[in-house]
C-alpha cells in the first residue's frame, strides 16, 4: 500500500466520495483518509495549519482563498450542483417561498457554502419579485453547517430530519439529494427552475503535489470519477 493521503471534504460530497474513494483505492493501492465537514470550517482548519493533502470544497471561494495565500498549489473545478426545496407542505416552489407562515431552514452562510448559495438565491428572488428576497432572509433559520448548529444523526439527511423534528416547514439545500429524498416518506422534494437557480461550483485545492495526490485529482476529473459524482446526483464538468 502506498503512503496515505488526507482528504478534507465538504459533507455534501459523502454520497459520491464514499464509493469513489473505495474504488480509487482498489484500483490504485493508494489509501485515502477522508474527513467531512462544512467547507468554510474545513478551510479555517487548513489555514490554522492542520495537515491536508487535498481539500474538496462545495464552492470555489475557499480553494481560491487558499491559493491566494499560497497554501494551495493549484485548484480544479470537479463538478457542479444546484439548489432545491424540501418540505412537508403542498404547493409549487414559488408559492412555498411566498408563504410567510412557513419557517425556512438553511445551512449557515460563511461556514457552509450551502448557506452562501441560499443567500445568493434570495438575491435572485429579490430580482424576480421586489421584497421577496428580503422576506426570505428574515424567515430563514440557519439550522445546520455552523459552529453551534444542531447535530444531525449519522445516516440522516439534514433536510428530512429537520422537517421531522419540526424545526422548519421548508428547507433549502442541495439538489443532488433529490433522488434519495423522493424515496422518503412525509417529505417532498421540489425543484427550482434552472433560470432561477444557483450554479454551485465544487473545487479541489491541491496542497501537496505528491504522486498519490495527483493521481486522485486526475481520477476525480476523469470519466471514472465523474461517473460516481453523476450517480450521486451531481452535475458533471460538461454541464458548466
Amino acid at each position: 500500500m502506498s503512503s496515505s493521503i488526507t482528504l478534507l471534504a465538504a459533507g455534501s460530497l459523502r454520497p459520491a466520495l464514499t464509493p469513489l474513494i473505495t474504488h480509487f483505492t482498489r484500483i490504485s493501492g493508494i489509501d485515502v483518509k477522508v474527513e467531512y465537514g462544512p467547507a468554510g470550517l474545513l478551510r479555517e482548519r487548513i489555514e490554522a495549519g492542520e495537515h491536508c493533502t487535498l481539500f474538496a470544497s462545495a464552492s470555489r471561494e475557499h480553494p481560491q482563498r487558499l491559493l491566494a495565500q499560497h497554501i494551495a498549489l493549484s485548484t480544479h473545478t470537479f463538478c457542479w450542483n444546484q439548489l432545491g426545496l424540501v418540505t412537508n407542505r403542498t404547493g409549487e416552489w414559488l408559492d412555498l417561498l411566498r408563504n410567510p407562515a412557513l419557517r425556512i431552514g438553511t445551512s449557515t452562510p460563511g461556514c457552509d457554502p450551502s448557506g452562501d448559495y441560499t443567500w445568493a438565491f434570495f438575491d435572485k428572488m429579490d430580482a424576480l419579485e421586489r421584497g421577496l428576497g428580503q422576506q426570505l432572509r428574515e424567515r430563514a433559520i440557519p439550522l445546520v453547517g455552523g459552529r453551534d448548529t444542531v447535530r444531525i444523526p449519522q445516516g440522516e439527511l439534514a433536510s428530512a430530519w429537520v422537517l421531522r423534528q419540526g424545526l422548519a416547514d421548508l428547507f433549502i439545500g442541495y439538489a443532488h439529494y433529490a433522488k434519495t429524498l423522493r424515496t422518503l416518506p412525509n417529505v417532498r422534494y421540489v425543484a427550482i427552475p434552472a433560470e432561477y437557480n444557483i450554479q454551485c461550483e465544487y473545487q479541489l485545492a491541491l496542497l501537496e503535489a505528491s504522486k498519490d495526490a495527483l493521481a486522485l485529482v486526475e481520477f476525480m476529473l476523469g470519466n471514472g470519477g465523474q461517473e460516481f459524482l453523476i450517480a450521486a446526483g451531481f452535475l458533471p464538468l460538461t454541464d458548466e
